[in-house]
Parts: C-alpha cells; structure tokens; sequence
C-alpha cells in the first residue's frame, strides 16, 4: 500500500476519469419513479441487508429526517418496510421487500442494457482491461465500506 502526502497527477488523473464514469452510469440509468437517494437506498438494504433507520442518512448524504420521509415513501410504495430492532425494540429496522429487489434489478437492467450497447463498440483489449480492473476496483469499493 503506498502513502500519501499529496495528489499526484496520475491520481487526480483517476479521480477525474471516475467522475467521467459515474456522469456516464448516470445518463445511462433509465429513468424511473425511483429518485437516485431512492434507489441507492434500496440498493443497500438489499445488498446489506436490514438496516436500522438510523444507519441509512449518513450513506446517502442526508438528514435523518429527510431519510425518515424518504423510507414512508418506500413503504407505502411498497418496496420497502419497517420493523422494530429485535435487540432495541425503540429502533425501528427498514427492510427491503420482494417489491423494491424488482426495482432495483429493473434498474441494473436497464443500465447494464444501455452499457452493453457501448461496451460492444470498444477494441477487445479495452474491454478486457475493464474487465481485468474489476476487482481493483471492487477493493476499491470494499475500503470506503469498511
């Protein structure tokens, strides 16, 4: 692992070629009834499993009171439901229904579709080497998780 004391330029190199990706992750991702905080707020109960309410604002970059309407919204949309915490019944736990796991597949659908359709259009070498990239940058994600 090495040590940072400033940005270097291949760094910033990196971090201005991911802000290109997620602008293009994000024209790509069919719209939908689901807001962005929406859907990534769906996307992490269900790959993380039941949250409590207080442990999905911070993630998603909002108020706790902004995540409280937004998670009513899912439940009375269906997609999403609320419990109490079985080791602290005062905690209310958020849970992802069979509902909000179609939405969230619908929507990987719809960009991994969109993308594809690029993804054909690049030289075979540039495609292995995203492929060959992928777990870096599963590390890469797995270390903010931490």
């Amino acid at each position: 692992m090495r040590q940072t004391t400033s940005l270097s330029a291949e760094d910033a190199a990196i971090a201005a070629g991911f802000e290109r990706f997620y602008e293009l992750l994000r024209r790509l991702t069919p719209r939908s009834e689901l807001s962005l905080t929406a859907a990534s707020t769906l996307h992490r109960l269900d790959r993380g499993g039941p949250r409590r309410l207080c442990e999905l604002h911070a993630p998603e970059g909002v108020s706790q009171p902004a995540m409280t309407q937004l998670v009513t919204r899912l439940e009375k949309e269906g997609l999403a439901r609320r419990g109490s915490d079985p080791e602290d019944g005062r905690a209310v736990v958020v849970t992802i229904t069979d509902a909000g796991r179609e939405a969230v597949a619908r929507r990987r659908e719809g960009r991994t579709r969109a993308l594809a359709a690029l993804l054909e259009q690049l030289p075979a070498e540039e495609h292995a080497a995203l492929v060959a990239a992928l777990p870096a940058l599963d590390r890469l994600s797995g270390l903010l998780a931490s």
